[in-house]
């Protein structure tokens, strides 16, 4: 259902000339042959009164941010070697709070493996979240994500809005009359209640946390099967989680502008925005006037800014005279120096204590990257975030099939990531770890993944291997790969037909295997032992000399195993084993 969106204050017509180029430009990049127009709403539309069905948005079609991106061309990230403070690298209008910016990473790191033909781009959540609520009040959470004052949006009850009347209880929005919005992607709780996802890990599944807010809005913007490169599914996608032309626009422009480069900021320094789609001629953007929240982007405990910021100079005195000057000057509030936070007090990271790390190809790692936040003077600093991120060129992992993590550090200063999970491809990568919040030097961790080994092989199986000469032998060889006393799986292996156990080249006569084209071969390369650690060689055949031959097969890791093949001379037929009896001469 549509909100009542009032007269709305805009920058002018030049900005929204600017919001429909960015629109019209990022729609020509869309896929080819994607639908055009697959919006519930026209823009003749986008203001019409209260219906049913707002349930199904995920806000509730609540008031958001009309602000604009800014016409310069966004900041690009700085380098990790970059010097100086986050401020010296771009405005805080079109930067992005460090943990709320990871937070929408890491959403879509995820959505990435579990729902890859979506396509989300974690753009698009920061869009969103731009829109929603100026990026979680411009960054304004803790270390753990979760704001530090309650986001609500106005109060649902049909007066100017949606009428939602309660569904939680009261247990996400304090009301227990009507529904609002919630946290920093504005969730009402009917619709929190199937899509909230616990982004963060700990248990829980709080709207409030910038990780569990962006993972579930990720999962609300894929249902459907809906794929994002695609326009008109991506138009689908945010009409959905709020069903306004003008919020389409506005969502668009982000999009468009956070895909030409952001730059990370610290928490708690972005920009909030100004104009909402609910103000009202004079700007005050003050909500539905209910009282019950801030609207979007609002604390439910900040009031609204006042329509008349500037103070009203005295009246001057109704009778004739000098004016009677105060009897002492007004006192003015210190200015009040905001505390320094944990991440404030970080110098820099220490390697807290973790070995080179190493593992076999498809293995879990047996040590895990961490990192030791210190101060200057070499103090640990507790509840602060470090990013820890997979470089190079690997297919590892972390738990999860993610490539970035955060931990927070506990009281010893040290943060531990998730364990590493080796991929297939061998070689050497970094994990290195940074801070979240804060541009310092960051800590790398040398990792490497080597092929997959074997120390030990047996032969599966006890019959002779034996064979007539010119025959094939009844038995195939079967041998299992062990390492460490576990079944290893996926261990390239050769087998060679050799000369003699002091003679390990390939022999020229004797057993032989056979090509694909019948010819025979003496060695086999590129075998592979199975899920089983088990390895069955093609049949046997033998030329026509006899004796006893050696097979030896050998593994990555240097295991090694050497069977004994016996070739012996066929048995004699039945015409060639009788004894012709003696001519007898006739008698005389």
């Amino acid at each position: 259902m549509a909100a009542y969106f009032g007269s709305r204050l805009r920058k002018g017509a030049a900005t929204t000339a600017v919001a429909a180029a960015a629109v019209a430009a990022l729609s020509a990049s869309q896929a080819p042959g994607a639908t055009g127009d697959q919006g519930r709403q026209t823009t003749a539309d986008s203001q019409s009164a209260p219906d049913a069905g707002t349930e199904d948005s995920a806000t509730g079609n609540s008031p958001y941010y009309t602000d604009l991106p800014p016409l310069t061309t966004p900041t690009p990230a700085p380098s990790s070697s970059s010097s100086g403070t986050p401020a010296a690298t771009g405005d805080s209008q079109s930067g992005i709070p460090a943990t709320v910016l990871d937070a929408y990473q890491q959403a879509a790191a995820e959505l990435g493996s579990a729902k890859p033909g979506c396509n989300l781009p974690w753009e698009l959540l920061a869009a969103i979240g731009k829109v929603e609520s100026g990026q979680a009040r411009g960054g304004n959470v803790d270390a753990e994500g979760t704001t530090l004052s309650p986001i609500l949006g106005p109060q649902l009850d049909g007066n100017g809005f949606a009428l939602i009347r309660d569904t939680d209880d009261g247990a996400y929005d304090g009301n227990s009359r009507y529904d609002q919005a919630v946290g920093p992607m504005q969730f009402i709780p009917s619709t929190w209640a199937w899509a909230g996802r616990d982004g963060n890990d700990d248990g829980v599944k709080d709207p409030n946390n910038i990780y569990d807010a962006a993972l579930a809005a990720g999962h609300y913007l894929c249902r459907f099967g809906w794929d994002l490169s695609r326009s008109g599914d991506l138009r689908s996608a945010i009409l959905s989680y709020n069903n306004s032309t003008e919020y389409y626009n506005t969502v668009m422009s982000w999009l468009e502008y956070y895909r030409k480069g952001t730059h990370e900021i610290p928490d708690g320094t972005g920009t909030v925005p100004v104009d909402r789609s609910d103000a009202s001629d004079n700007g005050a953007g003050a909500g539905s006037g209910s009282g019950s929240g801030a609207g979007s982007g609002g604390t439910a405990t900040t009031p609204p800014p006042s329509s008349d910021p500037k103070p009203k100079p005295p009246k001057p005195p109704t009778s004739g005279g000098p004016t009677t000057p105060p009897t002492k000057p007004p006192t003015t509030t210190p200015p009040t120096t905001t505390p320094p936070t944990p991440t404030d007090t970080v110098h820099h990271l220490e390697n807290a204590g973790t070995p080179k790390l190493t593992a076999m190809a498809g293995d879990t790692f047996g040590d895990r990257p961490t990192a030791r936040a210190e101060t200057k003077a070499g103090k640990a600093v507790a509840k602060v975030r470090v990013r820890f991120t997979i470089v190079g060129g690997t297919d590892t992992t972390f738990t999860g099939g993610e490539k970035v993590a955060v931990a927070v550090t506990d009281a010893s200063g040290k943060a531990v990531a998730p364990a590493l999970r080796a991929g297939e491809r061998t070689g050497d990568f970094t994990v290195r770890a940074t801070l979240v919040g804060r541009i310092i030097e960051g800590l790398d961790h040398d990792a490497t993944v080597t092929a997959r080994a074997a120390d030990t092989l047996a032969r599966v199986g006890t019959e002779d291997l034996t064979c007539v000469a010119d025959g094939e032998f009844a038995e195939q060889v079967t041998v299992k790969a062990t390492y460490q006393d576990e079944i290893a799986d996926g261990v390239a292996a050769t087998a060679t037909l050799i000369k003699s156990a002091d003679d390990p080249t390939a022999n020229d006569k004797g057993p032989y295997f056979k090509d694909a084209d019948g010819k025979a071969v003496r060695t086999l390369s590129g075998l592979t032992t199975d899920a089983k650690g088990r390895l069955k060689l093609p049949k046997l055949y033998a030329d026509n000399t006899v004796g006893t031959f050696k097979l030896l097969v050998t593994t990555t890791g240097g295991a090694t195993l050497t069977l004994d093949l016996t070739v012996t001379e066929p048995a004699p037929t039945p015409s060639e084993s009788a004894t012709p009896s003696p001519s007898s001469s006739p008698s005389a």
